[in-house]
């Protein structure tokens, strides 16, 4: 039973909500199509699951051999870097997760594309892709979250290829200024990044992780988030004016508040383990600006 726990603790439950918050939104536009495929949104949402619990195994290991989880480090202790969970044990754990990832992407293609061969290998490409996203963040000799690069991978995937390939698998379609909310989730998701990033800029520099927020340095990276959030909730506003239907369509708009209060509070913010409660924030509410969204979307069709 502890040991249940222990890797129940190393799924870190408390991210799940951000990365179907991307899925929400690609199913929301889906079904706004009046024509969608509610076994493929299932699917997607089971694989998201698996896909961002296998990232987290692979983060937990990666900073954990490399030592970059540390007892400096500022937030929730690792499992890897604990004991509880062992390094060899993790590394079971992830190659249990990719078995379950490709599993449930296979089953997610063939349900939407049938035998449409071509696109279903481009959908396996992007699938696979994403695995190895998950893995090389902090796992190996050229992990690419130890080189800046994290920000770019979170904005990708957990946006245009998150929201627009889940619309298309569910619908058959994409309108073309769904990408305007894709983006948006993209950037709501690199800017939860940006903040757990800047809490850990002293312990990252001295374990070698060169974060895109370690490069920017604090100052900037506080004016980096800034600006990705005001231009995600910006898009989101231009989306919703440009397919006017009903003023339901904004009710997302009530979180904007919070998200922006918030931003003022983390620009005053000098000692940075202060940060640690707002990631949590602004992952819930991206999550709740997808839901309401969506609601939105249904309310006024």
């Amino acid at each position: 039973m502890r040991k249940l726990r222990s890797w129940i603790k190393a799924f870190r439950l408390r991210t799940l909500p951000l990365a179907l918050a991307s899925i929400f939104m690609g199913s929301i536009l889906a079904i706004s199509t009046h024509s969608y495929n509610s076994k493929v949104i299932i699917l997607a949402i089971v694989t998201t699951l698996f896909l961002q619990i296998l990232s987290n195994l692979a983060n937990d290991y990666g900073d954990g051999v490399k030592g970059t989880d540390n007892k400096n480090r500022i937030g929730p202790e690792r499992s890897v870097q604990s004991g509880e969970i062992t390094a060899k044990e993790m590394r079971n754990g992830i190659i249990v997760f990719v078995l379950l990832s490709l599993i449930a992407g296979i089953w997610l293609i063939i349900s939407s594309l049938g035998n449409k061969w071509i696109l279903g290998t481009l959908f396996l490409m992007l699938g696979v892709g994403a695995i190895a996203a998950s893995i090389k963040y902090t796992v190996g000799k050229n992990a690419y979250g130890y080189s800046g690069y994290g920000d770019l991978s979170v904005f990708i995937f957990f946006g245009p290829v998150a929201v627009l390939g889940t619309c298309y698998l569910a619908s058959k379609s994409i309108n073309l200024w769904s990408i305007l909310p894709a983006i948006s989730m993209g950037l709501f998701s690199s800017a939860v990044l940006n903040i757990n990033n800047m809490r850990d800029m002293e312990n990252d520099a001295e374990s070698g992780k060169n974060t895109f927020a370690l490069i920017l340095g604090y100052k900037y990276a506080k004016f980096y988030h800034l600006i990705i959030i005001i231009t995600a909730m910006s898009l989101l506003l231009a989306y919703s004016i440009i397919t006017y239907e009903s003023l339901w369509q904004f009710i997302y708009i009530l979180i904007f508040p919070i998200i922006i209060k918030d931003i003022i509070s983390i620009n005053k913010i000098i000692d940075k383990s202060m940060l640690d409660p707002f990631l949590k924030k602004l992952a819930l509410s991206t999550f709740t600006i997808s839901v309401l969204f969506g609601v939105g979307i249904l309310l006024g069709s």
